[in-house]
């Protein structure tokens, strides 16, 4: 989902990009439910692999049925479904308003089951409401089903409170990577704290996404605005997260990620080259289709693809940080 527009600029440079994706033949693997019986498909093998490590079960009521066609469509070949809390009246989820992650996003059991289905696509994480009474025990037991990680966490908490360090301690002792949406003024609050953060937790490896992430590419960044379309004076917080932390990656998804990208894109070529082993590709995006001109997911891809320094940095973005990150083994014919 794009929550603002981008500029006419950047729509066209996006759609270009996508489009000459789309016209060299980028293909995804096909779930059984959905494959046509006569595909002439190329093997998995041969087939260009994309990992999206950002996608979400009900999507602003997506079927699963739409989930699936919208990944496939996208070119994607193996899919990190982020489920939601179970809802709750609270503070850390405005007392109901931001229950389904704010976009009808699902819990557990949802992604768990997908993933069940088809085991060497779809790859699941863990959540619960970081402040509920039995969030420790929900996420764990989602954990040892084989979870791959936390998140999306997206609550209305500070990073420096003992709710957050529910989550953060979980990642810690299971040694699976905590995945957030940081919001200035709405979730997670804090990101110019988030420092001592990642020393308490210098174990853990905390992957950053949304508005002010990718605001804070630039050093002069207001943190009330948080989709800007200005040039980017380099140096910003997230620069400086993702150089001095190890632990510190980055989740280039949803409008605030692929906005990063196009606002600047001399000063993108080189972020891409400075932190090409700690930024890796995701959609998140709720349209029905995964095609263009509507799907920001294809939109990202096209720009990663243009504005990647080499291929073989594009192909770090788009598969093999998360695949090393997660565990994911590649496909096979």
């Amino acid at each position: 989902m794009i929550p603002q527009p981008l500029s006419r600029r950047q729509f066209l440079a996006a759609s270009g990009s996508a489009a000459a994706l789309l016209a060299a033949g980028c293909q995804a693997s096909r779930p059984a439910s959905l494959s046509s019986t006569n595909t002439t498909e190329p093997p998995a093998a041969l087939r260009e692999q994309i990992i999206d490590i950002h996608q979400h079960t009900g999507y602003a009521g997506r079927t699963d049925e739409q989930l699936l066609l919208h990944q496939r469509n996208m070119g994607v070949t193996q899919t990190i479904l982020l489920p939601s809390g179970h809802p709750v009246e609270r503070p850390s989820t405005h007392m109901g308003k931001s229950n389904g992650l704010a976009a009808k996003c699902l819990p557990n059991e949802t992604v768990y089951k997908i993933a069940q289905e088809f085991p060497n696509e779809y790859f699941f994480f863990a959540n619960e409401v970081p402040d509920v009474p039995n969030a420790r025990a929900e996420i764990e037991k989602y954990l040892k089903l084989g979870a791959r990680g936390i998140g999306e966490e997206k609550f209305n908490i500070d990073v420096e409170s003992p709710a957050f360090d529910v989550v953060a301690g979980l990642a810690r002792d299971y040694d699976v990577p905590l995945l957030m949406h940081i919001q200035y003024g709405m979730y997670n609050h804090g990101f110019d704290r988030f420092w001592r953060v990642l020393e308490k937790y210098h174990d853990v490896r905390f992957i950053g996404h949304a508005q002010t992430m990718w605001a804070n590419i630039d050093r002069l960044a207001r943190q009330e605005v948080l989709y800007p379309k200005n040039a980017v004076t380099s140096g910003g917080l997230t620069d400086q997260y993702l150089r001095d932390y190890p632990n510190f990656y980055a989740d280039i998804s949803a409008g605030s990620g692929l906005g990063a990208l196009l606002r600047d894109e001399e000063h993108s070529r080189g972020f891409l080259l400075r932190h090409q082993d700690k930024i890796m590709y995701g959609s998140d995006c709720d349209d029905r289709l995964g095609k263009i001109p509507l799907c920001q997911g294809v939109l990202t891809i096209g720009a990663i693809k243009r504005l990647a320094p080499s291929p073989q940095i594009a192909r770090k973005i788009l598969h093999d940080n998360a695949a090393k990150m997660f565990k994911i083994p590649a496909l096979t014919a």
